[in-house]
């Protein structure tokens, strides 16, 4: 998460040196492949090649449309809400039509593959989606709206949200509407989510699926074509939806006792999560409590040292006080994970 005009209350601690590295944030082990340069065009133009556009009606005459990826010469994956209450569905591959002859559909996770015959589609590899970490590199490619051909978006991993077996990722690369089922690889090619929803709000958070659950979807029974379907996860009332997706309005809207509350609940029922901590420490930092939330970050940076929001947060709390070198440090941590980060943090220096 990036931490606009939020001051945190303590400084770097020398103690970090020694904090635990759970594998999903950046260490000097994955500084290069996060340094890594864009991916080739060559790579690129493989992956378009596998790239689908998802078309869908409904019995009252609409139309929806969306993005598929080939994982084999027959199956396509997709978003189901695409596909959702719909009476007809097809595929275009290079202006080429097909129509599926079957489905397998996780519902609540909205995540659905399609069959075909005789579409001989070139299918991608599916990586790990388990192995994932914060700021590593990504790619998203979608189609959307009456996007003739692919579109190509360069992003960050912002967030991993651990949920129903898998992670579910927030990244920064961006999607619009017609891109719901829109492949991301990592840098070497490999399919590792499926763009699914963005959050409302001018500064939207973008969430994609784990591949690992298209993994799983594929051992299980197909299901005849238009059959009645039901809503996923993320369109539950907002007290039956994940914490990750309940603190995002009162954080960005500044309600901070909302956000305390929702944050509360959430570190009730996973005491060990990262983000349910930081968005503790970031209301209770906000309503005065300083001794709360510097008890919230320090177990934030006691897991993961290089926690990105986090570093930035205590640069822009010592800037505050005048504390010139513990700045320049955070400058150093925050290059040593991606530049990005610190022109980021220059920019919030600025506010």
């Amino acid at each position: 998460m990036v931490l606009d005009k939020f001051l945190v209350l303590f400084l770097l601690s020398s103690s970090l040196a020694h904090a635990e590295d759970t594998g999903v944030f950046p260490n000097a082990a994955s500084v290069a492949e996060t340094h890594n340069a864009n991916p080739s065009d060559a790579l690129l133009y493989q992956l378009k090649e596998s790239m689908v556009k998802v078309s869908s009606t409904v019995k009252s005459g609409g139309h929806g449309y969306g993005t598929g990826i080939a994982i084999s010469k027959d199956h396509v994956v997709t978003n189901c809400h695409v596909l959702q209450d719909s009476n007809g569905m097809s595929i275009t591959k290079w202006g080429e039509a097909f129509a599926p002859v079957a489905m397998i559909a996780d519902w609540e996770h909205d995540i659905c593959i399609m069959r075909f015959e005789w579409a001989n589609l070139k299918p991608v590899q599916m990586g790990d989606s388990e192995t994932l970490r914060y700021e590593q590199p990504i790619i998203s490619i979608s189609m959307p709206g009456d996007s003739p051909a692919p579109y190509v978006t360069l992003g960050k991993i912002k967030a991993l949200y651990p949920f129903d077996g898998a992670n579910v990722m927030r990244a920064s690369a961006a999607f619009a509407i017609g891109a719901s089922g829109s492949p991301v690889f990592d840098y070497d090619g490999k399919l590792i989510a499926i763009s699914t929803l963005k959050s409302p709000g001018q500064k939207a958070y973008f969430y994609n699926m784990p591949i690992k659950w298209a993994k799983e979807l594929l051992t299980k029974p197909e299901i005849p074509l238009y059959q009645a379907s039901k809503s996923p996860f993320w369109d539950a009332p907002d007290e039956a939806r994940p914490f990750f997706m309940r603190v995002v309005l009162p954080y960005q809207n500044g309600h901070w006792a909302e956000l305390k509350t929702v944050a509360e609940n959430w570190l009730k029922q996973e005491p060990n999560s990262t983000e349910a901590l930081y968005y503790l420490g970031i209301a209770e930092q906000n309503l005065g409590n300083v001794k709360a939330a510097n008890q919230y970050y320090q177990q934030v940076l006691k897991q993961h040292p290089n926690h990105p929001a986090t570093l930035i947060a205590l640069g822009l709390m010592a800037n505050k006080a005048g504390n010139l070198a513990e700045v320049e440090k955070t400058h150093i941590a925050l290059k040593a994970i991606d530049s990005a980060l610190d022109e980021e943090f220059i920019e919030a220096l600025k506010q």
